[in-house]
């Protein structure tokens, strides 16, 4: 969704750049390093003609039924670079956090990317984020009210389309993450030598979870306490839990992060 996309980006860059935070170390200027412009090459070949394809196809569940095929040009224009620009972004903030040894706030970039995902997917700005996500419906029948079941989104057009998408953009993503964390456990050598490393199997899983469901049930509380509270009161509720139970040391984020990276500066 050009709404969510800037951030998935944002944070597909992030991971990347942590991922390979131990081979970027010694790399003065990453735009010279194969790790980039592997990310780069991820970007723009795979997940930003996905998102264009997308728009194309289903322009009304693409921009979350704000927009039907009349879009102005230079939107798509933007969208289309922005899901290659913030992915950059992301990459060099993490490099540049890295290279001043600052691993644990280097990887924050992608789980805060993905939490601002997901809070637009599950609240949106108006509350019906999830609402809008899960519709089946068309443009028009979302602006007449027309109520369709959630589930039926399931077997969409939209699901099934980003179905076939997920088996071509996530393996990727997820061979490229395993890959890199593992190469650095090899640089690192005799520092690690008596730690136990995950392996590709638990690197995955602990992405994913850091993804599915920190990220993501961050999001859901962020939205239920806004719901209850109002925009202000709510995240005025929802900071302090967040940093409590996530990212504070020996929070869940944390512990996660540590698990990945196997760095004692986290």
């Amino acid at each position: 969704m050009v709404q969510v996309d800037v951030f998935w980006s944002y944070a597909l860059g992030a991971s990347m750049a942590s991922a390979a935070f131990r081979q970027l170390e010694p790399v003065e200027k990453p735009s010279t390093s194969p790790f980039f412009v592997k990310n780069l090459l991820y970007l723009s070949c795979l997940f930003a003609p996905s998102g264009i394809y997308l728009l194309w196809n289903f322009p009304g569940w693409e921009t979350m039924f704000v927009f039907d095929r009349n879009l102005w040009g230079w939107l798509v224009a933007a969208f289309a670079i922005t899901n290659v620009t913030q992915g950059i972004l992301g990459f060099y903030v993490s490099y540049w956090l890295l290279r001043r040894g600052r691993v644990y706030l280097a990887n924050l970039q992608w789980v805060l990317g993905y939490f601002c995902m997901f809070f637009i997917l599950v609240h949106g700005w108006d509350g019906t984020g999830f609402r809008r996500f899960l519709y089946g419906g068309t443009i028009d029948q979302w602006r007449a009210g027309v109520e369709i079941p959630m589930y039926k989104f399931l077997w969409s057009d939209v699901a099934l389309t980003l179905y076939g998408m997920g088996l071509i953009l996530l393996p990727v993503l997820f061979w490229i993450i395993a890959r890199w964390l593992r190469e650095g456990y090899t640089l690192a050598g005799e520092a690690l030598a008596e730690k136990k490393l995950p392996n590709a199997d638990e690197i995955i899983k602990r992405f994913l979870f850091s993804v599915l469901v920190l990220t993501l049930g961050a999001a859901i509380v962020a939205s239920i306490l806004i719901h209850l509270l109002g925009w202000l009161w709510g995240f005025v509720a929802f900071i302090p839990l967040a940093f409590v139970v996530l990212f504070r040391r020996d929070g869940l984020v944390h512990k996660q992060i540590a698990a990945l990276t196997v760095d004692p500066r986290v």
